[in-house]
């Protein structure tokens, strides 16, 4: 027995010092060394003469309108501080706090952000209100001197982005004011304090800890934001870097040593944010609230105009949230020519933008009818369109089951092992620290050379091994989050089932995939879920990577329209990329439903929505004997 136990623990130990070697080895290969190999040429750029100049860059830097991009994401990035906060906060306070009229609906509008974003999203509002958008182009008709190129630049991305980043807002500050104690409202209400006053020194201070996260957060969302300036022409940080990237010196100076440079720019904006916010949240935040917790009630407007201007407020943004989905909706079923258009014919709906093809015949110059095959295709039937989305299947796929594998693993060792297992989850978090451009750019530099011993001399750019990057890069960013959410999962072990199972004889493993697994794995898939859903059109990172080797689906629908209808060739991308944001939300939205839906239920709502389900079905047999009784209608044949 002794012999077999020492067996064992000798095993573990083996099993113990390989993990922690490995663990090492992918921290310094794929978290340490890229990064550092960014820092250091900066300083390691050669000048016209090709002697090495540590300063050059940097003189070049200031010198040049480099400065332009940092100024250009700064000032997003503020912008959207202030606007998102006053919509966010609004479209909580309308649905949540305030008793307006129609609030599921509204709140149902107000957070389609959450099934559609990043590329998909950019060109959902493009599809409205671009030069020949369908909003513009009503404008313009309407109001012939307005000008169709209104919807580009520094304020086309900061409208889009506006109501593309308060889904956090509906998600957190949402759970935030409905935990609001109703005994500190109803107390300062007796004091005579009007609704207004309530919100502004009662509801608001309570509100202060998410409010500052958001902030933070949407500061760097802005800072860092990708496809939104890319797709409406905003000179940000992030589109030079990538720009940049593909650049040669040939082309100009110093191209990748300006986009490093830039990267640790934006590197040090957000490590200097998250280390505020987390000083922030060390300070501690506390509510007095009475002994019985009493379940917020809406409160009514008692002003009449107040309440008027209030439904309309709310409606107005309702139908800006909801506008360019049902647009988008509504044109995935029309034909290329009415797209082309924009303007719906009722009469003549089609399936073609989403499955079949069809020919597509047209007058050449010379009066030739000439016939297209094939070219009017829908995303099912488009060859390039189904290679992206099943790349980007399996790689999010991968991805976002790797993260979860990691951390899982990473949860159990940190539960064990107190000191060194801080140092581990310090690790893991490492990549919330840089930008997400930063990483990729890191990984783009230091892998596409044949030099690298850490992957065994292998060029990790070239050809189809692009794939593995881009999975490498979708697992590191998504450490972090899988780490915050699944950590929390293991507070809910309790340690006496652990240790009942180890006194029956379970050795580590037996207990962790008997015991453990089953109490995290509801958290676990949710987890894998909402990374999946957040990779699936993940964008920053395909462009980062861009190659014909790795084009993911995100870049499909980025570059869809570009040729379209050329030499009569794709003639409706327009209509297949109303299709593909369809196709998005449907993915998204049943991914969401079954995370925050079915998944966020506990056994007691579970049970109890299987027994209105029984009842139900027992009313619709007992109706359905009534009306065909069956020993009756035997009887009388008999």
């Amino acid at each position: 027995m002794q012999g077999a136990a020492k067996r064992q623990l000798n095993g573990q130990m083996l099993f113990k010092v390989f993990g922690i070697a490995f663990f090492v080895y992918l921290f310094l290969g794929f978290m340490v060394l890229p990064c550092i190999n960014t820092l250091s040429s900066i300083f390691t750029a050669k000048n016209a003469v090709g002697e090495t100049d540590p300063l050059a860059v940097i003189r070049f830097f200031l010198a040049g309108n480099m400065v332009k991009y940092i100024w250009n994401s700064l000032k997003l990035a503020i912008g959207l501080v202030v606007t998102v906060n006053v919509v966010g906060i609004s479209i909580v306070l309308l649905t949540e706090y305030f008793d307006i009229k129609g609030a599921k609906i509204l709140r149902a509008g107000y957070m389609t952000t959450m099934i559609y974003s990043g590329v998909a999203l950019v060109t959902g509002y493009l599809f409205l209100y671009d030069s020949n958008g369908i909003i513009t182009t009503a404008l313009v008709n309407a109001f012939p001197g307005f000008n169709p190129n209104w919807f580009s630049g520094f304020n086309a991305v900061m409208f889009t982005m506006t109501f593309a980043c308060t889904s956090n807002h509906a998600l957190f500050l949402r759970n935030a004011i409905r935990n609001i104690d109703y005994n500190t409202v109803e107390a300062a209400r007796n004091l005579g304090a009007k609704p207004f006053k309530v919100l502004l020194k009662v509801v608001f201070p309570t509100l202060l800890p998410t409010l500052f996260s958001l902030t933070v957060m949407t500061f760097i969302t802005g800072l860092c934001a990708m496809s939104a300036p890319t797709l409406l022409g905003f000179d940000s940080i992030n589109p030079e870097i990538v720009r940049l990237a593909g650049s040669s010196v040939a082309d100009e100076a110093f191209p990748q040593a300006r986009a490093a440079l830039l990267s640790i720019i934006l590197a040090l904006f957000t490590i200097i944010l998250l280390t505020v916010l987390s000083a922030y949240e060390r300070k501690g935040h506390y509510l007095s609230v009475s002994k019985t917790k009493a379940k917020l009630v809406k409160q009514k407007i008692t002003s009449p105009v107040g309440n008027v201007l209030a439904h309309i407020y709310a409606y107005v943004l309702f139908l800006l949230y909801m506008t360019p989905v049902v647009m988008i909706v509504v044109f995935s079923f029309q034909t290329h020519s009415a797209i082309r258009m924009k303007e719906l014919d009722f009469g003549n709906w089609t399936w073609l933008n989403f499955f079949g093809r069809a020919d597509y015949s047209y007058l050449s110059s010379r009066g030739k009818e000439t016939i297209r095959q094939g070219a009017i295709s829908g995303v099912f039937s488009n060859d390039t369109t189904m290679q992206g989305i099943e790349l980007s299947f399996i790689l999010s796929a991968l991805g976002a089951a790797l993260a979860c594998v990691i951390v899982v693993i990473a949860c159990n060792y940190i539960f064990k092992h107190k000191k060194s297992g801080a140092v581990l989850e310090y690790s893991l978090l490492f990549p919330w620290l840089l930008p997400t451009i930063l990483i990729c750019y890191s990984y783009r530099t230091f892998f596409n050379s044949s030099d690298v011993w850490y992957v065994f001399n292998n060029n990790l750019y070239y050809m189809n091994r692009v794939r593995l990057l881009i999975v490498i890069a979708y697992t590191v960013t998504k450490l972090p989050f899988s780490l915050r959410m699944i950590k929390a999962s293991f507070y809910a072990i309790d340690e006496e089932l652990e240790d009942a199972a180890r006194n029956l004889g379970a050795n580590q493993l037996k207990t962790f995939l008997r015991v453990k697994l089953p109490i995290i794995l509801p958290s676990v898939l949710a987890v894998f879920a909402l990374n999946f859903n957040a990779l699936f059109t993940e964008y920053d990172i395909s462009a980062s990577f861009a190659s014909s080797y790795g084009k993911t689906y995100a870049m499909i629908i980025q570059s869809m329209c570009a040729d379209e209808g050329l030499y009569g060739y794709n003639i409706n991308a327009s209509g297949r990329r109303c299709a593909s944001t369809v196709f998005i939300m449907i993915v998204s939205g049943i991914i969401l439903y079954l995370v925050y839906g079915i998944g966020s239920r506990d056994l007691g709502e579970r049970l109890e929505i299987k027994e209105k389900r029984r009842k139900r079905i027992a009313k619709i047999k007992q109706r359905f004997t009534k009306k065909h009784p069956k020993s009756e209608s035997v009887d009388t044949a008999a």
